[in-house]
């Protein structure tokens, strides 16, 4: 464990997912008897909670929400299809400003069925990028471009590396948009370390474009459908600490945030399994 632990542990934030077993008070009192001072929500159960009650029940357990997810899905050809995206998400960021939280996490969407063009589709993620930067910004939020390994690339996001993230991102002031880092997503990359250091304050206006970043591992055989095989924290391949250093290295001193998807935690104690996160973060990343 590094010397600057305690302060490390100070930003360790629980995305929603990770204990999708716990209902929104029982994450909110769960985190704040561990001593873990950020979440990460997710706008369906939010919505299902009420936006407004949502940010008051985190706000009362002495917490804060570090992002939401997720906007994105931006690569539709139908001009109906692309007006309900944009309309979706400005919702999606009035929510994150009601919540207090300045990050809405953007995952960009896949490929429309029967098209082979991916530089046409990111094209499109920019053009919506354009379009909803100026009315996230005008309300505190700011849209974070997640890549997404590029198994995701068919049916879920187009953007699949850091580097591809960035050339979207520094389109625009780095106030409207940013990027997300994301172990699970970017460890096989071996220009990951270099495009971090470029995150961390490059662009027309040298501003720094890492919005958030996220932690799982990587544990294989990766389950049918893929979605939900993100590995506890330390149970992988991933070299943790190694981002977060390069994370810091790059000037980032915000959330850390412990995002996984998979059935063998939803099952356990959600307090069991909280502890353990924690004990692990400060093994793996600290």
């Amino acid at each position: 464990m590094s010397d600057d632990a305690p302060t490390l542990l100070d930003r360790l934030s629980l995305n929603q997912q990770t204990l999708r077993q716990w209902s929104l008070p029982e994450l909110a009192d769960g985190c704040a008897r561990a001593g873990v001072r950020g979440v990460g929500l997710w706008r369906a159960p939010v919505q299902e909670y009420g936006v407004a009650a949502a940010a008051r029940l985190v706000r009362d357990a002495g917490l804060r929400v570090t992002s939401l997810c997720r906007g994105g899905f931006f690569t539709a050809l139908d001009p109906g299809e692309r007006a309900a995206a944009l309309d979706d998400n400005r919702a999606a960021v009035d929510e994150a400003a009601a919540l207090g939280t300045d990050t809405l996490v953007l995952v960009s969407g896949g490929l429309p069925a029967g098209s082979r063009d991916l530089p046409g589709a990111r094209e499109r993620v920019a053009d919506a990028l354009g379009e909803l930067g100026p009315y996230a910004a005008e309300r505190g939020v700011r849209l974070a471009v997640e890549p997404l390994h590029p198994m995701y690339a068919a049916d879920r996001c187009v953007v699949s590396t850091l580097a591809q993230a960035l050339d979207l991102a520094e389109r625009f002031p780095a106030e409207q948009v940013g990027v997300v880092v994301d172990t699970y997503h970017l460890w096989w990359d071996d220009t990951v370390g270099a495009q971090i250091g470029r995150a961390g304050g490059t662009g027309k206006d040298n501003g720094s474009r890492i919005a958030a970043f996220q932690l799982a591992d990587w544990v294989t055989p990766l389950p049918a459908g893929v979605l939900l095989g993100r590995g506890q924290l330390g149970d992988g391949v991933v070299d943790l600490r190694w981002f977060r250093q390069r994370a810091d290295a790059a000037g980032y001193r915000g959330p850390v945030e412990v995002e996984i998807f998979h059935p063998a935690l939803w099952a356990r104690d959600g307090t069991e399994v909280l502890a353990e996160i924690v004990d692990r973060f400060l093994t793996h990343v600290g």
